[in-house]
């Protein structure tokens, strides 16, 4: 095919240029500096030109494909569109490699025009959304995946491109919307970091950032909770950055092309440090099991894998017809037959689910009423709503306990809402009585589940009477320090199966005093989801 490459002397665009030049494609490197465009092509073996996208229309004619390498995509104006709509006109199919969300999911406005023309226009056809989505479909099979956990994780000696600072820069600290439990909640961009395995055992570290796969995975595949996180190598830049992000939380700080230059003159005086070791993991949750596909690209191939699914697309015959995201644009198989000539290594690891209160209950849990068992199987976040009723205890010291645990005040009939989160160690539970909420951490260890609340943790007894959970108290601790079996609290609580709902009534008694503390009982009910196609503008 005869291809414009638009930025194809970027980091990126420049690897594109390497793979589709391999593949005897007739490849024009085009830019607005044709100095670094001619170099490029030199290198390659292959034609240049300069090309703005303010002259788009005419340049086209010719070429069988236009891509767009350049980017950033978050920061093309009021027309971001104008590249692609002049593909249309001039019957040439469009490619680009955005990674932005809202650029990626609004090129579907183009659909109706690009189909009558009979051409291919696809937005993110890069790591993501067309890789990441390609390893999802393998790894879901015909299961509706509950939980999609996808992270790139470069080394450090890998190229940074000024487009790729600046998108992640721009994010850092500011507001976004990420899918979980089946709700759209607000996150902030580099937070909330986790641990990822590559092939090998080498475990690098992500952060939370906005790419398409959460604006577009929630209802493309029906998934009750998508992750994405990015990663640097190295420590330092890590946590600058998130120093950086947690400042602009408090002051918006404006991303302007000087800071970007002095964070890439920064990062530029860490390269010789790291590695050129990256890599790439996609995780599927399913009821039954964890499904996860690994990369990891050695001797700085890294940054060709942006560049693998524009390929594996253009060794087709034909290319798909219509304008949309790239979602599963490509398969994994031929995504995996692009890499070939690559030094990259991919795995897959598929390891049972193992929710915490079935490992503790073993066969007992299954002889639990459905209502019962439902609220205890979550595997990434779940939500329940219902009503309750609260009582205090009068005294001094039961009011004191109930300040310090922050249990809700006396309340007849009000609204409660639990949220559970899956966690490395256990879950998360917060609990909310109308405008009062506490937090309790669960695991479980060789003595059985614990229940923490900030420094005091409690060993709960499980056990199944006549289709009831119960939660007995049998030791606690304050730090690594073991209570006496005097200042235990007593907890007298129950789940059970009533009128098709789940319904708890919690009793505790005080410490030392076993005098009543507090009393909650109500029911649960899952709760309804939110509309997965409309996330909040939460990007101001």
């Amino acid at each position: 095919m005869n291809i414009l490459l638009v930025g194809g002397y970027g980091v990126f665009g420049a690897r594109l240029a390497r793979l589709l030049v391999a593949d005897a494609h007739d490849v024009c490197i085009a830019g607005r500096s044709l100095e670094k465009a001619r170099a490029c092509a030199q290198d390659l073996g292959c034609r240049s030109i300069r090309f703005d996208r303010a002259d788009s229309l005419y340049a086209l004619e010719g070429y069988d494909v236009v891509i767009d390498a350049a980017g950033p995509f978050h920061a093309y104006g009021d027309d971001p569109y104008r590249l692609a709509r002049a593909a249309i006109a001039a019957r040439v199919h469009y490619l680009d490699l955005s990674d932005n969300a809202d650029f990626c999911a609004g090129i579907s406005a183009l659909d109706t025009e690009a189909r009558a023309a009979g051409l291919c226009v696809l937005s993110g056809l890069s790591s993501v959304p067309a890789l990441s989505s390609a390893a999802v479909c393998a790894l879901a099979g015909d299961d509706v995946p509950t939980v999609i956990d996808t992270a790139i994780l470069p080394g450090n000696r890998a190229p940074r491109g000024l487009s790729v600072m600046q998108s992640i820069l721009s994010q850092a600290g500011r507001p976004m919307p990420v899918w979980s439990g089946n709700r759209w909640e607000r996150a902030y961009g580099w937070s909330e970091p986790a641990d990822y395995t590559l092939p090998g055992g080498l475990v690098r570290q992500g952060w939370q950032i906005q790419v398409p796969d959460q604006r577009l995975f929630p209802a493309h595949f029906g998934a009750e909770t998508v992750r994405f996180r990015a990663g640097l190598e190295l420590a330092v830049m890590r946590y600058g950055l998130a120093v950086f992000a947690a400042l602009r939380r408090v002051c918006p700080l404006p991303v302007t092309p000087s800071v970007v230059r002095l964070f890439k003159l920064l990062a530029d005086l860490l390269a010789p440090f790291g590695s050129g070791r990256g890599g790439m993991s996609v995780s599927v949750t399913t009821r039954h099991e964890t499904r996860s596909w690994h990369l990891l690209a050695e001797d700085g191939d890294g940054p060709f894998i942006p560049a693998v699914a524009a390929r594996a697309l253009l060794r087709r015959a034909d290319l798909p017809v219509g304008a949309g995201p790239a979602l599963e644009a490509i398969t994994l198989a031929e995504a995996e037959a692009a890499m070939a000539d690559l030094r990259v290594v991919t795995e897959r690891v598929v390891v049972p689910t193992s929710p915490i209160f079935p490992r503790v209950l073993g066969p007992e849990f299954d002889a639990l009423p459905e209502e019962i068992r439902a609220t205890h199987l979550t595997l990434g976040v779940s939500r329940w709503e219902g009503r309750c009723e609260v009582r205090r205890g009068a005294g001094l010291w039961s009011r004191l306990l109930c300040a310090i645990f922050r249990f809700p005040p006396d309340a007849s009939d009000i609204p409660v809402e639990v949220t559970k989160t899956v966690t490395p160690r256990g879950e998360t539970w917060l609990r909310r009585f109308g405008r009062s909420a506490f937090r309790s951490h669960l695991s479980v260890d060789t003595t059985g589940l614990r229940e923490r609340f900030g420094p005091f943790s409690f060993l709960i007894g499980l056990e199944v009477r006549n289709g009831e959970l119960h939660y007995p108290v049998t030791d606690g601790r304050i730090g690594p320090v073991r209570l006496p079996y005097w200042l235990l609290p007593v907890s007298i609580a129950r789940e059970f199966a009533a009128d098709g709902k789940f319904h708890f009534d919690v009793a505790l008694l005080a410490p030392a005093t076993k005098a009543p503390l507090v009393r909650y009982r109500g029911f649960l009910t899952g709760r309804a989801a939110d509309d997965p196609t409309d996330p909040p503008c939460d990007n101001a």
